[in-house]
């Protein structure tokens, strides 16, 4: 896996990635930045909930569960001092589906933070407290 960050100006960058992506990255104006872009660490936290969201509809569908929506929401804490690294991460997962069992969302779930998911893995290697919850929701469909 490769990425290149290329510096455009003050705090601003464009990050690629080796797939062939890119997204732009900038700080906040009280650091030279002008709010044109995600900051680092929020792509740290959007990582993490990609990875782990990747993992749990993956697991939903190799288990037949009727999966239509999920989405993660992610809130964080930071150290007071350098480096504010992430203290505590909490996980709020949002499944949708026609008749889905609670016994597999939950598993799904449980075997992307303990098994699957790198970024989970390796944050709480580091140190992190990563927390889950869930709730699913009946798709009308």
């Amino acid at each position: 896996m490769k990425a290149k960050i290329h510096w455009v100006k003050d705090a601003l960058y464009v990050a690629h990635s080796g797939s062939g992506h890119s997204v732009v990255i900038d700080g906040p104006p009280d650091h030279g930045g002008q709010n044109q872009g995600v900051r680092p660490m929020e792509l740290v936290l959007m990582g993490l909930g990609g990875c782990t969201s990747f993992d749990v509809i993956d697991i939903l569908k190799k288990s037949r569960q009727p999966v239509t929506d999920c989405v993660t929401e992610l809130t964080a804490e930071r150290a007071d001092s350098i480096p504010a690294v992430f203290t505590k991460i909490h996980l709020h997962f949002v499944v949708t589906g026609k008749d889905l069992k609670e016994s597999a969302v939950k598993r799904a779930i449980e075997l992307s933070a303990t098994k699957y998911c790198s970024a989970s893995l390796m944050l709480e290697a580091g140190g992190v407290e990563i927390t889950h919850d869930y709730e699913i929701r009946a798709s009308e469909n």
